[in-house]
């Protein structure tokens, strides 16, 4: 392969990539510092009064678009105090993935549309949000039929107002972008070469051969949709678009092969993210016991809608 070759079919399109993948990052991060969530927060007070549930579940559900942790906190300061069954515990913690899918918004959808271009990312964000949507509508109408109505309450009296800073979010954005970068770019960079490589020398080709005979629960799809699913699973997110990238960057994939595949390995890279990512954090605000309860409904829950809408997109899409 002589350097003109490799200029143009691997280095060139991975330093574009990168350019755009820190471009995206940091206006994400700088968005997403800038609290653009908060006029959402003011649809709590309707929204759980529909699905009965209490003032301070709406709090936590508001606060959820800013910081997962403080709403957390408040759910545990509330159940300890009486004030939530744990039923209600349970409902709140699962009503607040909506805000926190929303939270990260801006960051998923600028990192992806750098690996996967406008359509796929569109696609994939599009679906992983709908299935935040079905997870909210499902927990509204359980609450509507199971739990009795509550008199108005008062939302905002369980918030706080620390005040804006400019120049403190532009920092807060700046921060995450550095640390986050790093990482990224230590992921994909690797990965993109690698994928590129084992396209040049054949590989996909055995392992369709070697898939057809010894997996055939997998024979829907191809063996670099297979390698997709493969890497969210045993390494991160990114991981997963960095191979995505690459090999829809080749020709080798549809953009509806793509999004399968990278729906099926955010379905099964699940269970190992959250427990990798959230039980520190959850068991410091509630009882190691009750912080692996919620973690497990959690993650069963948003595995659920993820699998409905995914079966929706492969039937119809």
């Amino acid at each position: 392969m002589d350097i003109a070759h490799l200029w143009h079919s691997l280095l060139w399109p991975l330093a574009r990539l990168l350019a755009s993948l820190a471009l995206g990052l940091l206006v994400a991060n700088c968005i997403e510092a800038l609290n653009w969530t908060r006029f959402l927060a003011r649809l709590a007070a309707p929204i759980i009064r529909l699905g009965h549930l209490k003032d301070v579940v709406g709090a936590s559900f508001s606060m959820a678009f800013f910081s997962g942790m403080a709403a957390n906190s408040l759910l545990a300061e509330a159940h300890g105090a009486g004030k939530l069954s744990h039923r209600e515990l349970i409902l709140a913690n699962l009503f607040n993935s909506l805000p926190t899918y929303f939270l990260h918004l801006p960051q998923m959808f600028f990192i992806t549309v750098p690996f996967l271009g406008t359509k796929p990312a569109g696609l994939y964000v599009g679906l992983t949000l709908l299935a935040a949507l079905l997870r909210t509508a499902a927990i509204l109408v359980y609450g509507h039929l199971a739990l009795p109505p509550l008199p108005d309450g008062c939302v905002t009296c369980h918030l706080q107002d620390n005040g804006f800073s400019w120049k403190k979010a532009l920092a807060k954005g700046w921060k995450r972008f550095t640390r986050r970068i790093r990482s990224m770019v230590l992921f994909t960079v690797p990965i993109y070469i690698g994928i590129h490589y084992l396209a040049v020398f054949g590989i996909f080709d055995a392992m369709e051969k070697w898939l057809s005979t010894h997996l055939s629960f997998l024979s829907f799809m191809t063996p670099q949709a297979v390698s997709i699913v493969m890497f969210p699973v045993v390494a991160e997110f990114t991981a997963g678009l960095a191979a995505a990238g690459a090999m829809r960057g080749a020709g080798d994939l549809t953009t509806r092969q793509v999004v399968l595949a990278l729906l099926v390995g955010n379905i099964l890279s699940t269970p190992m993210r959250a427990f990798r990512h959230q039980f520190p954090y959850y068991a410091g605000i509630f009882s190691p016991r009750t912080a692996a309860g919620l973690i497990v409904q959690n993650q069963l829950f948003r595995a659920g809608s993820i699998i409905v809408v995914t079966i929706g997109y492969a039937l119809f899409g």
